[in-house]
């Protein structure tokens, strides 16, 4: 399985850290206990195919105190049995097992995690360190080399990445000064501030700035053999070498079985399957205080089921950790599951995105007349007040969401209640003087207002068409905007294909979650309540138009989209936690008055299913995307089963 490399005795180790960087690594430097050794992998100890477990982990690993995190050491062993609904969501296992560069811990604070430390300079200069000793799970050394590689050799290389350098590296349109001094030792380095840098990297689909150089070098033009990588081309049924560079080279997809990986569980099947297995990585770089190396759970079994089917199937006991693909609607038969006897609990986390259903007004759609009308904020206004919040948070949530307008959670520093109130109650008489006022006052036979050019005002909202809650939702909203005079006419589709025609400006509205984000901090960047993406549903244009510097899509032509923008760049300009404060608090109470995005409720409960044998799932938690990553912020490489068998 794995090719191991005869330098493993060999290995150069790093300078001792420098004292800048003790502060970081108080908890990662205390002295190691024995490592014991792995029974999953003591049969290739003992053939001499692999090295002892305590050869095989960072010379200073990452020793995780379970007792101080109120956790109990487990023991290794067992299958965790998990579903997802469409192939591509193997990635889902780069997500849940969340080893990055730095990571957020519970309370959403950023710490090392694969590094050994980092230093940071006036948000400018950040200074890497790596573990000695740390290696890739087919064991080549993972080291600044790797780093180097992805920034000279793929980032940089116009054949791998035609629109060069990612833009999230570039500060003011200039990328940054990237060195590498020794083995352990990366530094990032820029004229300006870039505050969100090592944040990024924490993200649950975080950009790799590193690449296993070792494997990807045999399929790339600058280093391999030309006669042996015309017929890696050739086999893979590719135009190119960097065609087969780019296929191969897929860290966050998780589909490549042979591209070498630092999470904590390796892909283990190779092509696209019905049930895929992950293997516990020989050479992960975290122990507990025991000397046992985690992950605790030998291998994850991941099977592709109908979106459908998720909650039957794990009420009949076919999953032992299921969140993804339930939802609050499920909450009952799974109850009753439980109450039937299913071997699992069901717990009840809160919900971190900022809206659980929202509305996004397409104001780049191409129709000109629609452009028009929801370019007015007063349309965008009265359909959110002509909404019944309440009446949807009683029929479908039982009263357990919280019913307003699309802002931060309570987890967040800027909370506002006032905020989340804005333009969100409940005010059909309000609405109607409003769209009166926006020039909409010609109704036709059946009480449906005019556009300007006479068409009934019959306002299509796309959705994908994968929750049954979003379904029922517009059904009710659909009553209310009719009230108004406005027609909902719901249209459902594939995911992929409606995110394509929002992009492309066919959609006049959709429908999907509020902000990933809904529970920012101080450090977080707002970038996303400002046009910086496409995938923002409600300014896909402007998006496009930033994200490649003009050359795609429309720059923001509104006074309330381009303040926005301002309010961004100062926010990554500032200086002091009350700067950035203040631009986030202007940026909230834009969105509230504008309604770019017309949020229903928030902190519908998620339902979080775990078999009676596993533990140190919290039974408390937070189903967050960004920050957060589903489960991987509460670390699953630290869950296990009592008895050692899934």
């Amino acid at each position: 399985m794995f090719d191991l490399r005869s330098s493993f005795s060999s290995l150069a180790r790093a300078a001792a850290l420098a004292p800048a960087f003790v502060s970081a690594l108080a908890l990662s430097v205390a002295a190691a206990p024995d490592v014991q050794e792995s029974n999953f992998w003591s049969a290739e100890v003992k053939a001499g195919d692999l090295p002892p477990a305590a050869e095989r982990i960072p010379e200073t690993p990452l020793i995780v105190d379970l007792e101080a995190k109120g956790r109990t050491p487990g023991v290794q062993g067992g299958t965790l049995n998990t579903m997802v609904t469409r192939s591509k969501d193997i990635r889902q296992m780069v997500v849940y097992g969340y080893a990055r560069l730095a990571g957020y811990d519970e309370n959403y604070q950023l710490q090392p995690d694969i590094l050994l430390g980092y230093e940071v300079e006036d948000n400018r200069r950040f200074t890497l360190k790596l573990r000695p000793g740390h290696r890739w799970s087919n064991g080549d050394p993972f080291t600044s080399a790797d780093f180097e590689y992805w920034w000279k050799d793929v980032a940089n290389n116009p054949l791998l990445n035609t629109t060069g350098a990612p833009d999230y590296l570039r500060v003011d349109g200039e990328l940054p000064t990237v060195s590498f001094p020794d083995e352990t030792t990366v530094i990032y380095e820029w004229q300006s501030p870039n505050p969100s840098f090592l944040h990024s990297l924490a993200q649950a689909a975080p950009p790799f700035i590193y690449r296993p150089s070792a494997y990807l070098k045999q399929f790339h033009a600058d280093y391999a053999d030309p006669e042996k990588l015309a017929e890696e081309v050739d086999y893979a049924r590719v135009k190119s070498w960097a065609a087969l560079h780019n296929k191969l080279d897929n860290m966050y997809k998780f589909d490549n079985h042979e591209l070498p990986t630092l999470q904590p569980w390796l892909n283990a099947t190779s092509g696209k399957k019905i049930r895929h297995q992950f293997v516990r990585n020989p050479f992960y770089h975290r122990i507990d205080s025991n000397g046992v190396q985690l992950p605790y759970i030998d291998t994850v079994e991941m099977e592709i089921v109908a979106g459908g089917l998720v909650a039957a199937k794990t009420n009949a006991g076919e999953s032992e950790l299921q969140a993804r693909g339930l939802g609050f609607r499920d909450i009952p038969i799974l109850r009753k599951g439980e109450s039937d006897g299913a071997d699992y609990k069901t717990y009840l986390w809160g919900n971190g995105t900022a809206s659980q259903i929202a509305i996004y007004p397409n104001l780049n759609v191409n129709d000109d007349q629609w452009r028009a009308v929801l370019r007015d904020k007063r349309v965008r206004q009265a359909l959110s007040v002509a909404i019944n919040r309440a009446g949807i948070n009683k029929a479908l949530y039982f009263k357990l969401a919280k019913p307003g307008g699309m802002t931060v959670l309570e987890a967040s520093p800027f909370f506002d209640p006032e905020l989340r109130e804005k333009n969100a109650q409940y005010d059909p008489e309000l609405a109607n003087k409003l769209l009166d006022e926006a020039g909409l006052d010609q109704r036709d036979g059946y009480g449906i207002r005019k556009l300007p050019d006479g068409r009934p005002m019959e306002l299509v909202v796309e959705t994908a068409g994968e929750r049954q809650e979003v379904e029922n939702a517009l059904q009710i909203i659909s009553d209310d905007w009719r009230d108004v005079g406005v027609k909902l006419v719901m249209r459902p589709l594939d995911r992929d294909i409606l995110r394509n025609r929002v992009f492309s400006g066919t959609t006049m509205a959709s429908v999907w979650y509020g902000w990933d984000n809904g529970l920012p901090q101080i450090y977080t960047s707002p970038a996303y309540l400002a046009p910086t993406d496409q995938v923002f549903l409600s300014w896909p244009k402007w998006g496009q138009y930033h994200q490649t510097g003009g050359d795609v899509g429309e720059a923001p032509d509104m006074d309330a989209a381009k303040r926005l923008m301002d309010l961004w760049h100062a926010w990554e300009a500032a200086q002091t936690d009350e700067e950035r404060t203040a631009a986030w608090t202007e940026m909230l109470q834009i969105h509230a008055e504008e309604v770019y995005a017309i949020g229903i409720v928030a902190g519908a409960p998620q339902p979080v299913v775990v078999s009676n044998r596993l533990r140190n799932v919290p039974e408390k938690g937070i189903w967050a995307w960004d920050p957060g990553a589903h489960f991987g912020i509460y670390r699953p490489d630290e869950f296990y089963f009592v008895d050692g068998k899934g």
